[in-house]
């Protein structure tokens, strides 16, 4: 006959939820019957010590080097913050971010129209756009600049006409370029041949059975490049144009030795009249980095547009990550809270 301890060990065994280890009115793990004590094994994660050991001696120089950066007097961050948003030095910013745009907007279109020659199967037109890209990746920019602000001793005066023929209209060329016209011209020229060759990598990364599969639609050759051909190239084509938006936007401080009034030469201006160098060239620093920072974010949302249908999932944004880690650090919060308030079980039944 069943004694009542027997009963209770026998419908222990044949309970679901004992073997299963779950709870009726929950999804969470239980202990199953056992000797007094006996709990789930646990697992517990691999510790990196190494990693952990490395992180921190990271954020002490960052510490360090923060500390020397905000309590060194020499950089005058009272001067900084008093110069930050001066009249001149937002015009200063105005012409460099005007600049910028236009010497990448006529530079990528210059050095498409290059690329698409480049990959001509004409012979002559494909050597002409070589030659191009040759010369001005081969000169220095610095020397470009000066030699487009001194063409006027080279050529007193520009004409349009018939060759060997008479003139139509002339123009002298000190009056045609000017500061501004030449730092446009040359930033142009320099960076139309470094475009070139970045959209003529990314059409080249394009798979050719792409081209072939418009061809046998009976696509023609403009109607394939620009709706098949050019979308997938960006993915290669973004990131790169995107280091090159950035390098240009640093690049026009050089226009000031044009006396170009950009944001190096409107600061420039500044302290060679009050003398206060360092505080001034932070200022100019700031404001770069806070530009290139915006341009950062823009080029990540501009390669997550065009990583579509090349990728299964979008990259999440810094947003959506954030989100997920909150929802991560709650789900753990929430299972340890829930593990402290458990009671304990055991001893004799």
């Amino acid at each position: 006959m069943a004694t009542p301890s027997d009963v209770t060990d026998s419908s222990a065994v044949t309970d679901p939820t004992a073997v299963t280890g779950l709870s009726a009115g929950a999804a969470r793990p239980v202990r199953a019957p056992g000797p007094p004590g006996s709990e789930l094994p646990r697992i517990v994660p691999r510790r990196h010590a190494g990693r952990w050991a490395a992180a921190v001696v990271a954020l002490l120089v960052l510490a360090m080097v923060l500390n020397s950066v905000v309590r060194n007097d020499a950089f005058q961050w009272d001067v900084v913050g008093r110069y930050f948003t001066t009249a001149a030095v937002l015009d200063g910013l105005l012409l460099t971010l005007w600049l910028t745009a236009a010497v990448m907007a006529l530079g990528f279109l210059l050095g498409t129209l290059l690329a698409v020659l480049r990959l001509s199967a004409n012979p002559v037109l494909r050597t002409l756009s070589w030659g191009f890209i040759w010369i001005f990746r081969s000169t220095p920019l610095l020397v470009q600049l000066l030699f487009w602000f001194n063409i006027g001793a080279l050529y007193p005066t520009l004409g349009l006409g018939i060759p060997f023929g008479p003139e139509f209209v002339t123009v002298k060329t000190v009056n045609l370029f000017g500061p501004t016209l030449t730092a446009v011209v040359g930033l142009t020229l320099h960076e139309s041949a470094y475009a070139a060759e970045v959209v003529r990598g990314g059409i080249l990364s394009v798979d050719a059975g792409q081209t072939e599969a418009a061809q046998a639609l009976g696509l023609s050759r403009r109607r394939t490049l620009r709706r098949i051909v050019i979308p997938q190239a960006m993915r290669s084509i973004v990131p790169t144009a995107g280091n090159m938006l950035i390098g240009t936007l640093k690049g026009t401080s050089i226009v000031s030795v044009l006396a170009v009034h950009d944001l190096l030469f409107s600061v420039q201006l500044v302290y060679n009249q009050t003398y206060q160098v360092i505080p001034l060239l932070m200022v100019a620093t700031l404001w770069y980095i806070a530009v290139t920072t915006v341009l950062g974010v823009g080029q990540f949302y501009v390669e997550r547009h065009y990583a579509r249908g090349a990728a299964r999932s979008l990259p999440p944004t810094p947003v959506q990550r954030l989100r997920a880690r909150l929802g991560a650090l709650r789900v753990r919060l929430g299972a340890a809270t829930a593990a402290d308030a458990r009671p304990a079980t055991g001893g004799d039944r």
